[in-house]
């Protein structure tokens, strides 16, 4: 496959028949951030400690290594697909590539809708930082009645949400400059807390190889609850494709995402699985039953281990990270919406693609995005189980997202369609030989944990019926009402428009499959406006 010259100060991006309207900005630290944000290493593991702990004890960290190969298999294919479609909302355009228009807008969908849900979930972990720090915080009623603690949780992560559409609607700039920020000091943070907790150990490694009664007379014993508490180190290694789904505002994408997507997930492994592990061979007492509640968790082991205000001043870095974890996910949902309104693959599609001429930003998208989001919240007011089934259901639906690119990737590797003899000759990265056996792992785990974390449990749902079979119910209510509209509306009407098209002029163009274009770089080498170089 040819690649087709690009001419001095061109985007590239006619290869894919867009015109370039977003603020190229973003150098390689704050595409590194982006990754490292939505992943968030302090959001993720103190959100969801007291899950994993609580269902299946110390030995539960087994699950961390796991998720971390099955997810590093999905991002070295998601490595290939960025240098090759350095193009926004990452996931839809890469398979709708890779398939069809409908399993990219199917894919796009899912990711669109999770990356909402999980939005709001990320704000929720507000509520489990900020009255530890200052009883202020707890705006309604007492912190002690799970009905006010629900409803509190709501008002901290509407206002966060406000905050969020407010930074991303105003510029690409601000957004990248506070993510970037507020990743250097979660990972110094997250870096100090691991090296804290490690010289405050109590116990060996052994805690580690001992079911420790947990799963004792229950269904599928030790292993079912293993599964189960899954959920918790699952939670936390997703979203790095974040760094491609910014593809049209990063200089070099091609080279820079790549690199971004595999950092991100290293260091989210690494300093997260340290934390983990030191966490609780330091912890106090491993049977304090706050270790396993909501109120308790990692929060609680840090508040115990740490001496004098460092507890708190470790708790506000924790904070700092779900702003920006917030931020980051925030802005890849609007990447998203963007990517399919310009293709006129939602309602209102015209509207919704609307980049605001100064800011250089989509601004409608951004708050429809941010309402979404708290409504979402509101609705949830009353279950008692808000974290643990927004997380679950968000997570699932990224999973599913993820397999409609993998899967259609591993059939062209089949077919020998796959890696594009551009990349190895423009020097972009390719996995070469291992490029099979990786894509297969991935698609094969996809599979194995969207079936573990959509099944039935009332540990994650709770009841009634409509609650335990949760995953199938509110994902089927989700998709399905959204392809309906595709399949009855949509897919007539699909096409690049006008406004975003490199060739004004031209109509719609139908939902026909797309031929697989050759792809230059997405920008310049350099970019004098850029003030990233790191």
């Amino acid at each position: 496959m040819s690649t087709s010259p690009t001419t001095p100060g061109s985007s590239g991006l006619e290869d894919f028949g867009y015109k370039e309207s977003l603020d190229r900005s973003i150098g390689k630290f704050a595409s590194f951030a982006a990754g490292v944000s939505y992943i968030s290493i302090l959001t993720g593991t103190f959100q969801l400690f007291y899950f994993g702990f609580g269902t299946a004890g110390p030995a539960y960290l087994w699950s961390w290594p796991m998720v971390f190969v099955g997810q590093l298999c999905v991002a070295l294919c998601f490595m290939e697909l960025a240098a090759k479609y350095p193009v926004a909302g990452s996931v839809y355009n890469w398979a709708k590539r890779l398939g069809s228009q409908g399993v990219g807008w199917s894919s796009g969908w899912l990711m669109f809708t999770a990356s909402v849900v999980t939005l709001a979930a990320v704000v929720l972990a507000l509520q489990l930082n900020l009255p530890r720090l200052w009883s202020g915080f707890q705006i309604y009623g007492s912190g002690d009645d799970p009905t006010d603690y629900a409803v509190n949780a709501v008002i901290l992560g509407a206002i966060m949400i406000g905050i969020t559409t407010a930074i991303n609607a105003w510029s690409v700039r601000l957004m990248s400059l506070i993510n970037s920020i507020g990743v250097f000091v979660e990972l110094i943070a997250a870096v100090l807390i691991a090296i804290i907790l490690a010289f405050n150990i109590t116990r060996g490694p052994q805690v580690f190889f001992s079911t420790n009664g947990y799963g004792a007379g229950e269904s599928g014993g030790y292993l079912g609850a293993f599964l189960v508490a899954s959920l918790a180190s699952g939670y936390v290694m997703y979203g790095f494709d974040t760094a491609s789904s910014l593809g049209e505002e990063t200089v070099e994408p091609r080279r820079t995402a790549p690199k971004a997507i595999l950092r991100a997930i290293l260091a989210s492994f690494v300093i997260g699985g340290a934390i983990l592990v030191f966490a609780i061979m330091s912890a106090p007492d491993l049977d304090d039953a706050k270790l396993g509640e909501p109120e308790g968790g990692l929060q609680y082991i840090v508040e115990q281990v740490m001496w004098g205000p460092a507890g708190k001043v470790f708790l506000c870095a924790i904070v700092v990270a779900v702003i920006v974890c917030s931020l980051a996910v925030h802005t890849a949902a609007i990447r998203l919406m963007f990517a399919m309104a310009r293709d006129n693959a939602l309602p209102f599609g015209e509207r919704l693609a609307t980049v605001n001429p100064k800011r250089q930003t989509p601004v409608v998208p951004a708050i429809v995005i941010g309402i979404v989001a708290i409504a979402i919240l509101v609705i949830n007011i009353g279950q008692a189980q808000i974290f643990t089934v927004l997380t679950s259901i968000a997570i699932i639906m990224i999973y599913l997202a993820y397999l409609l690119v993998t899967g259609p990737l591993l059939v062209k590797r089949f077919r020998g369609e796959w890696p594009p003899a551009d990349l190895a000759e423009g020097g972009y990265f390719t996995m070469g030989r291992w490029g099979m056996l990786v894509n297969i792992v991935a698609v094969v785990w996809g599979i194995g944990m969207a079936i573990n974390l959509a099944w039935p449990q009332s540990e994650v749902y709770g009841t009634p019926w409509y609650n335990t079979w949760g995953a199938f119910v509110y994902i089927g209510i989700i998709f399905g009402a959204g392809f309906l509209w595709y399949l009855t509306i949509g897919h007539r009407s699909v096409g690049v428009l006008q406004s975003h098209s490199s060739t004004p002029g031209d109509p719609l163009v139908p939902d026909t499959p797309i031929p697989d274009t050759p792809a230059t770089d997405t920008s310049p080498t350099t970019d004098p406006t850029s003030t990233e170089k790191a």
